[in-house]
């Protein structure tokens, strides 16, 4: 029984420095998250920046969009969500990279697909219109050929 009990409570140590390395993780990983949310949003002051790399005294735009972001990060809202919600707010010049809906996505798969559909096309236009082309029947050289010819050469003295 003795063992049992020692076990047990081994077990539940275990489990317990678990839980704390496991919250520990979480803060961590929420500050690592609004890090990468924050470098993902531009600041909205004008000055072109990332929200988190902005440097100017006393930015109004920093401190609000920092608390939104970091609301939106306690709430437990997807990193998708939180982007949408600024976008919704902001204006679609607030992300530094454009999301990946199917919008965004057909404009950057359609330009290259029709580039190469079109280099397709014109390889297959130009081998069709090279088979096309029927053979030249050989031309039968006579002697009125030969003598032009020997006078071109001597002519030109070639």
């Amino acid at each position: 029984m003795r063992r049992f009990s020692r076990m047990w409570r081994v077990v539940v140590s275990c489990l317990a420095v678990c839980m704390v390395a496991a919250l520990a993780m979480g803060a961590a990983d929420n500050s690592a998250r609004f890090n990468d949310l924050g470098s993902k949003l531009m600041c909205t002051c004008g000055c072109g920046q990332a929200l988190l790399q902005c440097n100017h005294y006393g930015c109004p735009s920093l401190t609000k969009e920092s608390q939104e972001l970091n609301a939106g990060i306690s709430r437990g809202d997807s990193d998708n969500t939180i982007l949408i919600s600024f976008e919704n707010e902001y204006g679609p010049t607030v992300l530094s990279a454009p999301l990946l809906t199917r919008f965004n996505m057909i404009a950057w798969v359609v330009p290259p697909a029709v580039l190469l559909l079109g280099i397709f096309g014109v390889f297959v236009l130009v081998r069709r219109w090279r088979r096309r082309l029927a053979a030249q029947p050989a031309v039968e050289h006579g002697p009125a050929f030969e003598a032009l010819r020997e006078r071109v050469r001597k002519e030109t003295e070639l």
